[in-house]
């Protein structure tokens, strides 16, 4: 199958690997640095196991910005970016409407798989739209970090469809065999769903895994607030197998690229349905974040230098997009408190980042800051545990 994937993100990447055992897959992208990276053999992304592939892979990936290539596509999976736009309240789709018209013009026999997070009922909008019932959606459930690996052992596959009959359950039953002969994970469980469906699948896990963080951070703020011991707590309620032991490290907040704009959607999709949850939930990890940046400037005098350890949403990551770390700074910034604020951030290639000094040296960092926050912990911090501020207590995201 001649396979073109728009996108070289967590999501482009991690399934043009996978399809491109069996497969001819080539990359699209409007940015050529990507493009180069891709070429010359190197990844775009932070993710260990897709450092890995590059590494010991002779039959490298190919990518282009030239859309010609997809006069012959058999498939083509758009991966582009949604971000949430909160003045339009709901995600900014326009990147995948600018595909697709460029690449209707090209190619209307090919079987569209729309990958990017969109809102509920946007699929069918873009049939009735472009007058091409031969779209899919087909939701992706990645880690930032551990997307390759989460590509090869799925937890599921579904594909949406328009319609429920023969022809199109046929098509979402082939895609989802193509994804099942890339994985390393056999008997993975596949649901061909309609349309809406699907969508709602990704929306409301996302959520349901955005509630769960906010859950603990808020056990954890009691806890603190109460002089108890939030590790106790968590062992103890997580020992009913109902609840498990899993994701229930306290965090500044829950952030990157899907949770906090996937919840903020779902909100947006239940604005004419009775609820409490979503709209909960986001209200719950922002005051999360003002109560983390409180206890922060409770813990220093003025004059003093708060050292920001880390940017990225978490370990692991080249992600900052939406790290909570970021409203904690703008609090501090916006306090009255007369202090000074510092990053060390290896990642980025930048002297500031939201008018804040980025050191670059770690031993430099620690010896100016007279308070180190952190989201998550790093065995390099061993030394400076006493100036430490963070609420990793089970070292794992």
């Amino acid at each position: 199958m001649k396979i073109i994937i728009f996108g070289i993100g967590y999501v482009g990447l991690s399934n043009a690997i996978v399809l491109n055992k069996h497969n001819d897959v080539v990359l699209i992208d409007v940015d050529k640095t990507k493009i180069d990276l891709i070429n010359k053999g190197h990844p775009t992304i932070v993710d260990k196991d897709i450092e890995d592939y590059f590494k010991s892979n002779d039959t490298h990936l190919l990518a282009t910005d030239d859309l010609k290539i997809c006069k012959n596509a058999d498939i083509v999976l758009i991966a582009t970016p949604t971000d949430y736009d909160s003045q339009m309240n709901r995600f900014d789709t326009s990147s995948i409407e600018n595909v697709l018209n460029k690449l209707l013009k090209i190619n209307r026999k090919c079987m569209v798989i729309i990958k990017s997070t969109v809102p509920v009922g946007y699929t069918r909008h873009l049939i009735n739209q472009f007058g091409y019932d031969n779209i899919f959606f087909s939701p992706e459930f990645l880690r930032e970090g551990h997307a390759l690996f989460d590509n090869l052992y799925p937890s599921r596959i579904i594909v949406g469809v328009s319609k429920k009959d023969k022809k199109h359950i046929e098509k979402a039953q082939k895609f989802a065999s193509l994804l099942k002969d890339g994985a390393l994970k056999k008997d993975t469980l596949s649901l061909i769903l309609g349309l809406e469906e699907a969508e709602s699948v990704k929306l409301f896990s996302n959520t349901y895994l955005a509630m769960r963080v906010a859950y603990f951070n808020e056990l954890d703020t009691f806890a603190e607030t109460n002089d108890l011991n939030t590790q106790d707590i968590i062992d103890g309620v997580c020992a009913d197998p109902r609840i498990g032991d899993f994701y229930n490290n306290p965090s500044f907040g829950y952030g990157g690229y899907c949770l906090p704009k996937d919840t903020k959607q779902l909100n947006a999709n239940f604005s004419n349905v009775p609820s409490c949850l979503p709209q909960a939930v986001v209200e719950s990890n922002a005051t999360r974040k003002k109560y983390i940046a409180n206890q922060i400037l409770a813990r220093i005098n003025d004059g003093d230098t708060i050292g920001i350890f880390r940017l990225v949403m978490k370990t692991g990551t080249s992600d900052f997009r939406q790290s909570s770390i970021q409203d904690i700074i703008d609090c501090i910034l916006n306090s009255k408190r007369k202090v000074r604020v510092i990053i060390y951030e290896p990642l980025s290639s930048r002297k500031d980042f939201m008018g804040v000094e980025i050191i670059d040296n770690i031993d430099e960092f620690k010896h100016q800051s007279n308070l180190i926050v952190a989201n998550r912990f790093e065995e390099c911090l061993n030394d400076v545990v006493q100036k430490l501020y963070t609420r990793d207590l089970f070292k794992r995201d």
